[in-house]
């Protein structure tokens, strides 16, 4: 496969083509790790190792499992501090 490095501003990207991404299961705005080969001839474009936060918030499959086995939901009256009408 062959594509082209475009200019973008001041940066230089190449396109990465729809099959290829999703064979690696990569979405646009996912992490990936960039490196150079060690005779520095080739670039390697990897998934990033799953991050435990996403944009600065916690991912709701984390907080899912951080959840205790058994855990029961209760109601808590608050009472009243005010003129609600219920």
């Amino acid at each position: 496969m062959t594509t082209t490095l475009q200019a973008w501003g001041n940066s230089q990207g190449v396109r990465l083509p729809k099959a290829l991404l999703a064979s690696l299961s990569l979405e646009p705005g996912a992490d990936v790790e960039i490196e150079l080969t060690p005779k520095k001839d080739a670039i390697i474009v990897r998934p990033a190792k799953a991050p435990s936060r996403v944009r600065g918030r916690h991912r709701i499959e984390d907080l899912v499992a951080a959840i205790p086995r058994g855990y029961k939901t209760a109601e808590f009256e608050w009472g009243t501090s005010g003129r609600e009408v219920w």
